[in-house]
């Protein structure tokens, strides 16, 4: 991906919370992004209570205070600090949905490192990238995630990472618009879930932000290759629950699936950067998810 150094980035609403212990927090759980939840999917798994690590209880649920990343505000300031690429990301997403979705409300990122509390409770690294429905806020552990890509064996890279970022802004375009309550009171588990469908309509809108990132003449996005799109495609099958699942247990249950398998993953990817179109990504009403 190839930044344009005039780009305006300082709407990219990245904030960093560094640190801290897990308090308690209210609220519905997070919503995994990115396919990372790994604590989810191995406690639907292995059958323990993952809310110790997410926290749970009762409390105000809000936010730890974090501090904005001010010194990002052009796109030439990626290469003098490396974390503006995170403003570049949210700022293109947000451009492109502000003119995508009537009603819209931009987002913001918090990036943190260890644990954090949100008003979705509270969370550690092991989450993965999440959004909170609660506070309307994506939180990533950015080390960890570059990491986790690694580990499951993604080339990683930032077309990579702003796969993920895209994808998580696709659960506040479904938060925004219903979709996201309306998922939550059907069920969650499963090949043909709701959760499923949430998690691969969030993978087509990832698709079709990646096809316009490059319109906005003034956008943060200058250019992307080829090597980029292939990058998507490779997180996007290596965050798979079937191939999660290969890797921590050896086999696949598909009764236990929240995000989609690899080739699920893969397809309604294609399908947002093919169409173009958000609306081709009504993954609930497809009966055939790939």
């Amino acid at each position: 991906m190839e930044y344009r150094d005039s780009a305006d980035i300082s709407g990219g609403l990245v904030n960093h919370a560094g640190g801290s212990g897990l308090g308690s927090g209210g609220g519905r759980l997070a919503v995994g992004g990115g396919g990372t939840l790994v604590v989810l999917i191995l406690a639907l798994i292995l059958g323990f209570d993952p809310t110790g690590i997410l926290g749970g209880g009762t409390g105000s649920g809000d936010t730890q205070a974090a501090n904005p990343v001010t010194q990002c505000t052009r796109g030439s300031d990626i290469a003098k600090n490396r974390e503006c690429r995170w403003n570049a990301y949210m700022a293109s997403i947000g451009s492109y949905w502000s003119g995508a979705l009537r009603g819209f409300k931009a987002t913001s990122m918090t990036t943190f490192s260890g644990q954090v509390r949100t008003g979705c409770g509270a969370a550690s690294s092991s989450v993965g990238p999440f959004y909170c429905p609660v506070d309307q806020v994506i939180y990533i552990d950015t080390d960890y995630t570059a990491a986790l890509l690694a580990q499951l064996g993604a080339r990683g890279g930032d077309a990579a990472e702003a796969y993920i970022v895209a994808h998580e802004y696709g659960h506040h375009i479904q938060n925004l618009t219903g979709v996201m309550a309306k998922a939550q009171s059907r069920q969650q588990t499963g090949a043909g879930s709701a959760s499923v469908r949430l998690e691969l309509q969030a993978d087509c809108y990832a698709g079709v932000w990646f096809r316009h990132s490059t319109d906005d003449p003034n956008g943060a996005i200058k250019s992307v290759t080829q090597d980029d799109l292939n990058r998507i495609i490779d997180a996007a099958i290596a965050v798979g629950d079937d191939a999660i699942q290969q890797a921590q247990t050896g086999s696949v249950n598909q009764e236990s699936w929240t995000h989609g398998s690899s080739a699920q993953r893969k397809n309604w990817t294609s399908i947002g950067f093919s169409s173009g179109d958000p609306t081709k990504c009504d993954t609930f009403s497809a009966t055939s998810l790939g």
